[in-house]
């Protein structure tokens, strides 16, 4: 009873004590959140961005419209999502969005159809919609920028029309991608409205979709075919690539022309292809994601701006290669410049808004100073009140404690300390929390070693000696060894492509995965699967 009658007494008088701080905290919080409003910079208009799916050429897009945020006098921030080929997932994602803080949407919708209607709850909730690339099955949208695709289609068709008409079979095959999507549909309507037009060769279209394996086996059976194709035209550098390893492995080199679409500068790219000669042609799908940016301005600040903005394309044959070459790598080192430059000034910023925050954070630290010293005071004279209660209590205490009842009593409110739970090593503690930082970031295929540090606490090179202490391995070597390893999980425990698991384990291109993956376990991802 005597216990009980102490517990409460200081229950009473520790809540007395919280409720006095709390109130002068929360005021001191207020005080703080006044001074922080009165700092706050101009409006930042935020921009998000609803990418349908990923490749090379989203990859480059998407640097153009980050390097852009610093490209104008608006102050600007772009923020970039995607669906990964996933319809449901996209409509959560914009729905989402729309009731987030976003100024502004530009969507690149993944399917003509099933997006329209969370369109339209955008326009609703008066939220301006960007179509690019891509359009949907409504007009409840603000604006559209992206490469004519019918355009594509037909520029495509007549080099098709004129290559085939030199050879011996004078036949053009088309292997269109996913008629879900409006860039293949809009490609196949001009391809083949042209090609109608060329009586004297004889077309076909075999649908498929945007994979470049699959492209690969549509071609293989038909070069079994008695009258093999002369040209054959797919909707995709990508898909291309897969026609050109189907030709190859039947040794029709030069004898089946190539053509493809997207003519993007780098490695393993359509360039590159026109310029060894595996592609006849290519024809420049344009980017420009500084134009998108520019665009969502213009609307967002009441300017005049275009509702249809197409954006011209251009073949690339092997008669002017080189020039576009030239100019596509300059253009692709200057955008990377552009990104690394806006890097550093977003680090510039940071540093100047951080200085700003210090000195607020002076000022509430004397204010904190002097009321700390009132309630250090009123703590004092609380203390001894407190003091001369506890004395009175003192022998009472004593009396129950070496009683032996009272001590078994006491005995149920501790815990025996072989049932307390073992500390942890700092190493183990360290690398359960690496894994689970990892495993939130492994499908960032631009996952950086000190985007990975930053999460954990460290410098860059304080995680590379951490790890390669804990594991043996450097971080790099161990953010692919996981990759991998999730990977062949999924081989075995999904129904996913071969590039759908490369792209959700952060791998850039399908291919690279699978000549990592056969480093790692001896075999190619295809043939784990068939194990």
């Amino acid at each position: 009873m005597f216990l009980g009658k102490i517990f409460l007494s200081l229950h009473h008088e520790t809540n007395q004590n919280n409720c006095l701080r709390m109130k002068k905290i929360a005021a001191l919080l207020l005080l703080l959140a006044m001074l922080t409003a009165c700092s706050q910079k101009e409006q930042t208009y935020k921009i998000a961005v609803s990418q349908c799916s990923v490749g090379n050429w989203r990859f480059k897009l998407n640097n153009e419209m980050l390097a852009a945020q610093h490209l104008y006098e608006e102050d600007v921030k772009v923020e970039i999502i995607n669906c990964f080929d996933q319809s449901d997932v996209q409509v959560r994602q914009i729905d989402s969005l729309v009731n987030s803080d976003v100024d502004l949407l530009v969507v690149a919708p993944n399917e003509y159809e099933v997006v329209a209607p969370v369109l339209k709850r955008a326009k609703e909730k008066g939220v301006p919609v960007i179509l690019f690339d891509r359009r949907a099955d409504t007009d409840d949208y603000t604006a559209f920028i992206g490469g004519d695709n019918v355009s594509v289609g037909r520029i495509a068709a007549e080099h098709a029309a004129g290559l085939a008409a030199e050879m011996a079979e004078r036949k053009v095959l088309e292997i269109a991608a996913l008629q879900s999507t409006s860039p293949s549909r809009d490609r196949h309507q001009g391809f083949e409205e042209t090609m109608r037009q060329h009586p004297e060769v004889y077309y076909e279209c075999i649908f498929g979709d945007w994979d470049d394996h699959h492209t690969q086996d549509i071609v293989q059976e038909v070069l079994k075919r008695e009258h093999r194709p002369d040209v054959i035209f797919c909707h995709s550098d990508f898909m291309a690539r897969g026609a050109y390893w189907a030709v190859r492995d039947a040794k029709l080199e030069g004898q089946v022309k190539i053509i493809g679409v997207d003519g993007l500068p780098g490695a393993d790219e359509g360039i590159e292809h026109v310029q060894q000669g595996h592609f006849a042609a290519t024809c420049v799908y344009p980017t420009h994601g500084e134009l998108i940016v520019r665009l969502a301005l213009d609307i967002l600040t009441g300017k005049p701006y275009e509702r249809q903005n197409v954006l011209p394309s251009v073949l690339i044959t092997p008669d002017n290669v080189n020039m576009v070459a030239l100019y596509g790598n300059e253009q692709m080192k200057l955008n990377n410049d552009l990104v690394t430059i806006q890097d550093k000034l977003e680090n510039y910023f940071g540093l100047y808004y951080t200085q700003r925050k210090l000195l607020l954070a002076s000022i509430v630290t004397i204010l904190l100073l002097i009321v700390s010293v009132a309630i250090a005071c009123r703590a004092w004279w609380q203390t001894r009140k407190t003091i001369r209660q506890r004395q009175s209590m003192n022998e009472e205490q004593l009396l129950f404690y070496t009683d032996a009842n009272s001590r078994k009593i006491a005995e149920i409110f501790s815990t025996p300390q072989e049932k307390l739970p073992a500390p942890k090593k700092q190493d183990t503690l360290f690398a359960e929390q690496l894994n689970e930082a990892i495993r939130r970031n492994m499908s960032n295929p631009n996952l950086k070693m000190e985007e990975l540090g930053e999460e954990m606490g460290l410098s860059r090179v304080q995680l590379y000696r951490k790890v390669k202490a804990v594991t043996g391995v450097t971080p790099v070597e161990l953010l692919r060894r996981m990759r991998l390893q999730e990977a062949y999980v999924l081989l075995g425990s999904t129904t996913k492509t071969v590039a759908e698991i490369a792209f959700e384990v952060g791998f850039n291109t399908p291919g690279y995965f699978s000549k990592c993956f056969r480093e790692e376990y001896g075999k190619l991802p295809g043939e784990i699967r068939e194990m």
